[in-house]
């Protein structure tokens, strides 16, 4: 988690400085372009103005007269005896109805002037343009590229001071939970095995009371193993094996059968054969049993639900459904969150609401993603893991 935090917070910083850097020289490469075309065309105005001589860039200048000819002067720079490329010129210019821009095909910028009997269009090479504009946005994607690097080692290391102390809060969380957890084990269990002695000898009017101990001593034990349950998941890494998730979810499929005619529901499955997983089975096989667990608590009485398991592509998708009371909206988005119930929207069951917490825990670390929907008609949980 501490991990995931910190390359958060240094993701963060390098995409804000990246957008920034990219939209500074986003706007000098622009700006810089503006300029070169700006002063190109003053020198090509300059050109027809005072002579192609008098131009800081080498340049030339045709004039069309009314009878159809026409002239051309100007640097030695250019081949002007090449008619053919010079009346291509002369006519992509004419042709472009704009009064100045840049023959792209020819590789020359132009600037045309209409006079009383005459056009006279200024020419000169673009390349230099081009091969300046180049070496800006090169030298920018260097820059860039340097400044990225700089950023995510800065911003690498700022994360994590700034991290320190979330992640020393949460190794003492950790440890306490573990702690505590450990050392609630030894007495909870004192207390059930005194309990079922107590049961023993006890009277008709004791007895709901021991009842009461050993009711609310299981719960506190169901809770510290759930707990324990998710710290483990955090602390050790899964042991990812070549499994039958297929098989596995219908062996969990057949063990539920008898819970949900308990409590008068049907289970119906439609299970695709031979499909596997890298994973942990025991992992796996609790994900199933808690969302059919889910399943049969909250669906409506005289219901059926469903478990389906289908591949697409190379996915495997696991959905379990129930008819029952809808979920909200606003609740439906904190199913998955540790101890948080819906229960005024689905009646009082028994739990913690540690259940859906530990199946997404157990999804994720199997490379997987879960989701709930929930409408009139059902409440559907899908998950989708990656096949082998």
């Amino acid at each position: 988690m501490i991990g995931k935090l910190r390359k958060k917070v240094a993701g963060l910083s390098v995409l804000f400085v990246g957008v920034l850097l990219i939209t500074v020289l986003l706007s000098l490469f622009f700006s810089a372009r503006s300029n070169i075309a700006r002063r190109s065309s003053e020198e090509l105005r300059t050109a027809l103005q005072s002579g192609a001589q008098y131009a800081d860039t080498p340049c030339f200048i045709a004039e069309l007269l009314p009878s159809g000819t026409v002239r051309v002067s100007g640097s030695s720079y250019y081949d002007l005896e090449d008619h053919n490329a010079l009346s291509a010129a002369v006519q992509a210019a004419m042709d472009s109805g704009m009064q100045q821009g840049v023959l792209h095909q020819q590789g020359l910028r132009f600037y045309r002037q209409n006079g009383l009997l005459t056009v006279r269009i200024a020419f000169m090479d673009s390349s230099f343009e081009e091969s300046t504009l180049r070496s800006l946005a090169l030298a920018g994607i260097g820059l860039f590229l340097l400044a990225m690097a700089v950023v995510a080692a800065l911003g690498w290391l700022l994360a994590g001071y700034i991290t320190r102390p979330v992640e020393r809060a949460w190794t003492r969380e950790k440890q306490f939970l573990s702690d505590a957890g450990h050392e609630l084990k030894t007495p909870l269990t004192v207390i059930l095995s005194s309990a079922a002695v107590l049961e023993e000898t006890a009277d008709s009017e004791q007895l709901p009371y021991v009842d009461n101990i050993r009711f609310e001593s299981r719960r506190m034990k169901s809770l510290v193993e759930d707990m324990l349950t998710l710290w483990r998941f955090e602390e050790t890494a899964p042991v990812l094996v070549l499994s039958p998730l297929s098989e596995l979810v219908a062996e969990a499929a057949l063990r539920f059968e008898p819970v949900a005619f308990e409590a008068g529901h049907m289970l119906h499955y439609d299970i695709e054969n031979d499909l596997h997983i890298l994973g942990e089975r025991e992992k796996l096989q609790r994900v199933v049993n808690i969302l059919l667990d889910n399943a049969v608590k909250y669906a409506a009485d005289d219901t059926a639900v469903a478990l389906t398991l289908d591949r697409v592509g190379n996915q495997a998708i696991l959905t379990v459904e129930n008819k029952g009371t809808p979920i909200p909206p606003e609740k439906l988005e904190h199913i998955f969150d540790r101890f948080y119930r819906a229960d005024e929207s689905r009646g009082e069951v028994e739990g913690f609401g540690l259940g859906l917490a530990i199946a997404r825990e157990i999804v994720q670390i199997h490379r997987g993603s879960i989701t709930a929907d929930s409408d009139a008609r059902a409440t559907v949980f899908t998950v989708t893991l990656p096949l082998a």
